[in-house]
């Protein structure tokens, strides 16, 4: 369960114009004329800068926040494993609050494996709120899970108010630079009324894939996902698989339909976003959430995660949407 947040008042910095005083005075006039024309990211590096200083000036509060659960590789795909660790079943590994399974009657005939192409959400444009900085993806993908569950809306406005609130969920052990992180998000969600949405980190990120996409089935709500080792913030609204993973065990997740609050930005690293709803393939999954490159998921800059260093890092929602109001599926 996520654990209830003492409320906090939200953290207020110093002033930028102190910080860009103190950092002034340390690096010299020469420095800033350099940052005033940006000479050769100059005035990158002096934001960069002005963070370090303000993370050592006011540091987040280290406190204990929402827990990541790992969840170690499993020895084989089969339906009946990966149906027991959703499940919860004893032993296992995997959402435990997800409702279990009922076996089906031996007079039901097996199941037929074919291809599905399952979607939450019929517009994804209604949904969809690009970032209003560039640091701001966790807070407009957090803004877009609340819309889809009819808790929220795409305003400017309530990305704003969203982030206005960190000061209440973050946490060093969430995040070492401070703000949003992935236990951030599902406090933010639990305040607005998704309370059940879980951190899982995964060795393996077909299995993080798959038991994605099961929970979204089984709930009916988004998932939310952590690519770009880390650094970034996706929505998961749907997926195409050449089976049913909620009775495959082994089904393959070949495709995941998301909502990049980047878009419509381009990344010097990762390259142009796609629009809202698109598919993405398991080769640009694989490119945008590394894997078999010796820095494979979560890799964060300036601190160890234990629980998610290397390991593949999502927010499961664990309890289904009320009948009749769960997503589309063919």
């Amino acid at each position: 369960m996520i654990p209830k947040m003492t409320r906090r008042p939200i953290r207020r910095s110093p002033r930028r114009w102190q910080l860009a005083l103190l950092t002034v005075a340390i690096s010299g006039a020469s420095g800033f004329t350099a940052v005033r024309t940006n000479a050769l990211g100059a005035a990158d590096r002096f934001d960069r800068v002005v963070e370090r200083i303000e993370l050592f000036v006011d540091p987040p509060p280290d406190r204990a926040t929402v827990p990541t659960v790992v969840v170690t590789p499993r020895p084989s795909a089969t339906a009946a494993a990966t149906s027991a660790a959703l499940a919860g079943a004893p032993g296992a590994e995997g959402p435990n609050d997800l409702p279990p399974r009922v076996a089906a009657p031996s007079t039901t005939p097996a199941p037929i494996r074919t291809a599905v192409n399952v979607k939450l959400v019929e517009s994804h444009d209604a949904v969809f709120a690009s970032q209003l900085t560039e640091k701001d993806c966790a807070v407009a993908a957090t803004q877009m899970v609340l819309t889809i569950l009819g808790l929220g809306n795409t305003s400017d406005a309530f990305q704003q108010e969203i982030k206005d609130r960190i000061g209440e969920w973050e946490s060093l052990q969430d995040s070492h630079n401070g703000g949003w992180g992935p236990a951030a998000v599902s406090l933010a969600l639990a305040d607005y009324g998704a309370s059940d949405y879980q951190v899982w980190a995964y060795a393996s990120h077909v299995d993080a894939m798959r038991d994605a996409a099961v929970a979204l089935s089984v709930t009916g709500k988004p998932v939310v996902l952590f690519p770009w080792w880390g650094a970034h913030t996706w929505v998961m609204t749907g997926y195409q698989a050449d089976a049913d993973p909620t009775v495959f065990g082994d089904a393959t997740i070949t495709g995941l339909y998301i909502l990049d609050p980047w878009y419509p930005r381009h990344s010097s690293i990762w390259g142009q976003s796609d629009p809202p709803g698109n598919l993405e393939t398991l080769a640009e999954m694989q490119r945008n959430w590394p894997v078999g490159t010796g820095r494979d998921g979560w890799t964060r800059p300036g601190g160890v995660y234990p629980e998610r260093d290397g390991r593949f890092v999502v927010l499961l929602p664990t309890t289904p949407i009320a009948s009749g109001d769960a997503g589309s599926g063919s």
